[in-house]
């Protein structure tokens, strides 16, 4: 008996079915790698070992990371167009495969003779009018489909990519879209086919629609794989006609090409800005390994085509991370004039992060925090340290990272100190366990198994939309908590995952108060919580909740050592609110840091001397007073906590590093 599938009006009988099928390569795109995956593969095979999980951050069509599928695989592509195929290929969402076959058999059938979006925009284009109709039509059913709940989010991916593949097919352009051949016969005819993604993938894949330098600061993995563009032609400006027919928000479109506004999703890394967005998109990657594919065009084609990153520059990125190895393949690369460069070839740069004496990230974005600043300023400790004090030690970063004996954290926020207690003295099992009770409790977003797609999100804009209200509830439960004891603080840490920026915030009357936040408990959030409780487990530390100036340091002797990185008098920042910092506490630290040196104890302090044309006179003052004394250390501040999407270029801050031995 034949299966029958209900299409509204219409009943289809499955052995009456007509459709092809399409696998993965059977896409045109510019800097597609899928002709050297036995090369890719070659390279991770032999130099990349205990591999498990794999990111693919500029994904385009997916290729590269198909090689993997073994493996945990995370996707991701600035794209819309690239993204809805990951889906298609990659997500771990059941479908049913008859029912994609039902329906491109349909629309394989169909005749359409009603105008729409694309035959009134893009006729005789790069499609003839028949074909844009019919385009416009099947799109329009595949979000009515969905919006009726008869197909999944999978499935619909599944039927917007055979679409896609099935316009690339008959285009009438030379591969891209950023003209179409005028005077020419639309001989083609628009057939969808079956896309037959590989079976068994991994339960935990993720594919994502962002910004990679935005989402490897939320991510880990054990190999990142890189394949940014190389020239300034905007892949947005190539595809898209792809990218408006994926998102179909029907936008205005304008010029002989019919592009819509594509201004939000233009690449970095096709302009000058370039190597400073790789620099900051390395510097944020947490995994073991780093692969990068770039080719070594450099300045022989035409200036479009020429490579914006130099290897000078790449070899600079890559060693601040590890160890780096290249390896070199001939290959021909597209251009719109001549492509036989000779000796132009596709180059693997293999970064093999350092795993050792690995830096502990702190699980909260703490306003002044000094992570970036770790690697400067580290090496400046002395080598020997028995009590190393860490004065405000806010979110922990230095202290959790010296080498010492025993640390004392000392911090007068007493909500931080008990917060940091918890961490040590809960064990790590009970403490993921309470944060997940308490975001299932809440309906809050997982976007580590769901992506931001099921939010209705994207990592652009964040999951903040989706989190608001039940934010504000958890919120407003916490701050008529009474009881403080485990649970209490582990809901604290909760709140803070989904507050903005991870940060921590009370008004005058003791409440916290900041709005809900972009991100959740993802993949990155849940490695540093982790990494810092086994960290606090591992080594002997207490933890004090006292002024400075109260603080009992009477057993110190010269073999201990004092870290001090108070709030800045010059600067603004949440924890300074309120009169949080003043003259006369920045007087007091300064001959609180006197009295150790008389001590013979040794001391750093972290300040800045001038920020945004304010100057520390006190500071200054102090030092210049002391200039036989003490020691300053001008610390590479822009490059450490730089941001290449900066807009004032000019404002700058002297941060440094004042030591007394």
């Amino acid at each position: 008996m034949s299966t029958k599938i209900y299409l509204d009006n219409d009943i289809l009988k499955k052995d009456s079915l007509l459709y092809k099928t399409t696998y993965i390569n059977n896409r045109r795109y510019l800097g597609n790698k899928y002709r050297l995956l036995p090369f890719i593969q070659s390279v991770v095979s032999a130099e990349c070992k205990d591999i498990t999980s794999i990111a693919d951050i500029f994904a385009g069509t997916g290729a590269v990371v198909s090689a993997f599928i073994d493996k945990k695989i995370i996707t991701n592509d600035i794209l819309y167009s690239n993204y809805i195929c990951h889906l298609a290929w990659f997500s771990p969402e059941q479908y049913s495969c008859e029912k994609i076959e039902t329906y491109i058999s349909y629309y394989n059938s169909i005749k359409v003779n009603q105008e729409n979006y694309m035959s009134e925009n893009f006729s005789d284009t790069f499609f003839s009018r028949a074909d844009c109709r019919k385009i416009g039509f099947i799109r329009d059913d595949i979000e009515r489909l969905y919006s009726k709940n008869k197909i999944n989010a999978r499935e619909r991916a599944l039927l917007i990519t055979s679409l896609l593949y099935a316009v690339d097919k008959i285009a009438n352009t030379c591969g891209h879209y950023d003209a179409y051949r005028q005077n020419s016969e639309f001989n083609k005819e628009l057939i969808l086919s079956v896309p037959l993604p590989s079976e068994n993938l991994h339960k935990e894949n993720i594919c994502y629609n962002s910004d990679a330098n935005e989402l490897v600061k939320s991510i880990t993995a054990d190999l990142v794989y890189i394949d940014p563009p190389y020239n300034s032609r905007q892949y947005c400006d190539a595809y898209h006609l792809l990218e408006n027919i994926s998102k179909w928000e029907k936008p205005e479109v304008a010029g002989v090409a019919r592009k819509m506004d594509r201004s939000h999703i233009k690449s970095d890394y096709c302009t000058s800005r370039a190597t400073a967005a790789l620099e900051d998109l390395i510097r944020n990657i947490d995994a073991k390994y780093i692969l990068l594919s770039y080719n070594n065009m450099a300045k022989k084609g035409n200036d479009r085509s020429n490579a914006k990153i130099s290897d000078d520059d790449i070899l600079r990125i890559l060693s601040a991370k590890g160890t780096v190895k290249v390896f070199s393949e001939d290959y021909k690369s597209f251009t719109t004039g001549k492509s036989n460069h000779e000796g132009n070839e596709e180059r693997l740069f293999l970064c093999i992060c350092e795993q050792e004496n690995k830096i502990i990230q702190s699980p909260l974005n703490y306003i002044g925090g000094k992570y970036k600043l770790l690697p400067q300023i580290l090496p400046h400790f002395p080598k020997q340290i028995n009590n190393f004090v860490d004065l405000f030690c806010g979110g922990c970063n230095v202290g959790i990272n010296a080498k010492a004996e025993r640390v004392i954290f000392n911090d007068n926020n007493f909500n931080l100190i008990y917060l940091y207690k918890t961490f040590k003295n809960l064990d790590k099992m009970s403490t993921f366990e309470f944060i997940n009770k308490i975001i299932d409790n809440y309906s809050l977003s997982r976007s580590s198994q769901n992506g931001y797609g099921f939010y209705e999100c994207n990592g652009a804009d964040g999951l903040g939309a989706y989190n608001k209200e039940k934010y504000l509830k958890l919120r407003e439960d916490f701050n008529n908590s009474k009881y403080q004891d485990y649970y209490y603080y582990i809901l604290l840490y909760a709140l803070i995952i989904y507050s903005f920026n991870n940060q921590i915030r009370y008004n005058s009357k003791g409440e916290f108060n900041l709005p809900v936040g972009k991100r959740d408990f993802n993949t990155k959030m849940q490695g540093k919580l982790s990494d810092f409780i086994d960290r606090l487990h591992d080594c002997d530390c207490i933890f004090s909740c006292e002024d400075f100036r109260k603080l009992d340091l009477s057993h110190l002797d010269e073999n201990d050592f004092v870290y001090a990185d108070p709030p800045y008098l010059i600067t603004c920042a949440s924890y300074n609110e309120q009169n949080g910092w003043n003259e006369d506490l920045e007087r007091d630290l300064l001959n609180f840091l006197d009295k150790l040196h008389a001590r013979r104890i040794k001391f750093a302090l972290s300040n800045v001397l001038e920020s945004n044309g304010k100057k520390n006179i006190i500071l200054i003052d102090w030092l210049e007073k002391n200039q036989t004394i003490y020691k300053t250390i001008h610390l590479d501040y822009n490059y450490s906590n730089s941001n290449y999407q900066k807009k004032n270029k000019t404002d700058s801050a002297d941060e440094v590093l004042i030591i007394n031995y």
